[in-house]
């Protein structure tokens, strides 16, 4: 009687032992303090064609005319001016349109016959990050940038930062914010707000 008692109690011990270290195993991990993490599936952005827009920087090249080449920074209009023709409205627009632009500009004015004209963005204009990061501000853009990296770049989260709300603006302080995931790619110009938690 007594060994069945003291077998039926080991076996006790041993089911609770296993219990916990179980409970242990299967806890749930942290996520980093740079890391944007979702409840819930967030939408993915669209990347359209890049448009131009203020602080671009242009390289323009008018083939076979160096005078007319060169480098040039968009106005907080979009707009630049270029040797001979004057202002040229860039906003909106994206590379390829611009060069069409440029050689309709040259050909009306009838200062070229049929030029080739090349553009290519220099630097791009920056993304902006508000709310619950460490350093909130604007930042300069790379190619292929995630939010989970603009994020790290900003210092990371706050304390109170709510991670799974961090949304995107695209197409400037007016536009419908959208929940993304940190691996949404950044482009020119985003805002990136990251909400404060309440709780």
């Amino acid at each position: 009687m007594m060994r069945s008692m003291t077998t039926k109690l080991a076996l006790l011990v041993l089911l609770a032992l296993s219990a916990v270290g179980l409970s242990a195993c299967g806890g749930t991990t942290s996520t980093p303090s740079d890391v944007v993490g979702s409840a819930e599936a967030p939408e993915t952005l669209p990347t359209p064609e890049y448009q131009l827009g203020s602080g671009d920087r242009l390289r323009i090249i008018v083939f076979r005319h160096d005078d007319l080449s060169g480098e040039f920074q968009l106005d907080g209009t979009g707009r630049f001016a270029m040797p001979l023709v004057g202002t040229i409205n860039a906003n909106g627009l994206t590379t390829r349109q611009l060069e069409e632009e440029i050689k309709k500009a040259y050909e009306e004015g009838q200062y070229l016959i049929s030029p080739q004209v090349s553009v290519a963005v220099t630097n791009f204009r920056p993304f902006y990050i508000t709310g619950e990061v460490n350093r909130p501000g604007s930042y300069e853009y790379v190619d292929g940038m995630t939010v989970d990296q603009a994020i790290s770049l900003a210092g990371g989260f706050g304390y109170r930062a709510a991670r799974d709300e961090v949304m995107i603006k695209r197409g400037g302080s007016g536009a419908q914010g959208v929940i993304v995931s940190g691996g949404q790619r950044v482009s020119p110009g985003d805002i990136i707000e990251v909400p404060e938690r309440f709780f």
